[in-house]
């Protein structure tokens, strides 16, 4: 009788960097000999890679674990990523947890696996946990596997910009680069599988050094792998984007016009309690210069609201930065206190109530950008990359500037790029149809 191969699930919390990791570890288990399984469905092994991030990050995580033994109470269950590197007393302690993997062997999670056909519940956790984490470049094994068109392609690791609120450079250590020949191998093999567009991630991907290559030489070296047509840099540290970068993105016609760029706050108070590395007025200039030297540039950026110390005056000047800088969106956050960071020392706090409330406001400002920005291009022809359909019928794709579109029609437009006549906006997608057959 054949043998039934074992199920596993694995899920991600938090950033993009983690997808990546989780899309690494995906294709290794799948050559192992386990069939990959949505979480949610019956499972033999559950891997969560984790995040620390916020103390929500942290509970959703243990409510995964639970929510799956529920269903699955044989799955054995791996938990990695920042939160296994951070909170490694507090995942000891949740029940059915067999293996807690830190940040120094994550990659390397497989190998620690009692095997597809061995999988057993133990009495208590294995830890593999170190405090230190290597400094030095690193390659990584396998070709991300991706059920989605666009794909992530990991380039560095690591922070050593000690942000007072932030508790990544302990999850994740100091920073670090992936040799460039490992980055555009697993690039090649991107393409090979039919991903047209690369998204590049990391802690800080501007801080990017490898044997004396810039980010800048890493992307020159993407756009030469046949098949890619998009490269596009994700959440970039506003104090590692050199002018070459910004005319390489204006004359290029495979990197995507499109920065997302973290400001935090509005307010220098603020900015400088963060640790922050910049004025209010350094980034209004580097976001001016941006917007002038590229056309039709999409921006995005993240701010927080609730820091310690943050009263109606500086919640007032971030508002007012926001609205007046020509941002598509903005993602919000509330302020998580970290144990070990700097700002968990602070006792000037924010009321929940008032940071939610200031939270709303942005977020509602974000809506009216977004939806302004698209209707910049109505009547416009633009080339979209399609991804999925939505539940309504929709194609959903992206531009290359990071709007989002969606087109009504039979055909399959998977992983296509047509040209699309946007006519409209609704509930935050802009709308249209199809101009051309694409390609």
């Amino acid at each position: 009788m054949q043998q039934t191969r074992p199920r596993a699930s694995l899920h991600t919390i938090g950033c993009r960097l983690n997808q990546a990791e989780t899309a690494l570890l995906a294709d290794r288990l799948r050559k192992d000999g386990y069939d990959l399984v949505d979480i949610g469905r019956q499972t033999d092994l559950l891997v969560v890679n984790s995040c620390s991030v916020t103390e929500q990050a942290e509970k959703d995580c243990r409510h995964l674990v639970r929510q799956t033994l529920r269903h699955s109470p044989a799955a054995f269950v791996a938990v990695t990523g920042c939160y296994a590197q951070t909170g490694v007393e507090a995942l000891c302690r949740e029940p059915g947890i067999d293996l807690i993997v830190g940040s120094q062997y994550k990659m390397h999670l497989p190998d620690y696996l009692p095997g597809p056909q061995a999988l057993r519940k133990q009495p208590a956790p294995h830890l593999l946990h170190t405090r230190k984490i290597d400094r030095g470049d690193f390659v990584m094994s396998g070709v991300g596997h991706y059920e989605s068109t666009r794909a992530n392609l990991k380039i560095q690791d690591g922070c050593t910009f000690m942000c007072s609120f932030c508790i990544i450079p302990f999850a994740r250590g100091h920073e670090r680069s992936r040799r460039l020949d490992d980055v555009l191998r697993e690039a090649e093999g991107l393409a090979e599988r039919g991903h047209r567009e690369l998204v590049l991630t990391g802690v800080n991907v501007g801080q990017y050094r490898e044997g004396g290559r810039s980010l800048l030489d890493l992307i020159q070296c993407l756009e030469q792998i046949d098949g890619v047509e998009r490269i596009r840099i994700s959440s970039i540290e506003p104090t590692t984007i050199p002018d070459e970068l910004l005319d390489h993105m204006a004359a290029s016609p495979k990197v995507c016009r499109y920065l997302h760029v973290p400001l935090q706050s509005g307010d220098d108070g603020i900015l400088q309690a963060m640790h922050r590395r910049y004025t209010v007025k350094e980034y209004t200039a580097l976001i001016e210069k941006a917007v002038r030297l590229i056309p039709d540039l999409g921006l995005g950026t993240d701010i927080m609201v609730g820091f310690p110390g943050e009263s109606e005056k500086e919640f007032a000047n971030t508002f007012a930065l926001a609205n007046s800088l020509p941002f598509a969106y903005f993602h919000v956050f509330n302020f998580s206190r970290r144990p070990g960071t700097a700002a968990a020392r602070m006792t000037d706090t924010v009321r929940p109530a008032t940071a939610k409330a200031r939270s709303r406001s942005l977020a509602e400002l974000s809506r009216a950008k977004r939806v302004a920005f698209y209707q910049r291009y109505l009547d416009q022809t633009l080339p979209v990359l399609f991804e999925t359909r939505d539940a309504t019928g929709l194609w959903i794709g992206l531009t290359g500037n990071y709007v989002r579109v969606g087109v009504a029609t039979r055909s399959d437009l998977s992983n296509r790029i047509c040209e699309v006549v946007l006519t409209g906006v609704m509930d935050g997608l802009a709308v249209g149809h199809l101009a051309e057959t694409g390609r």
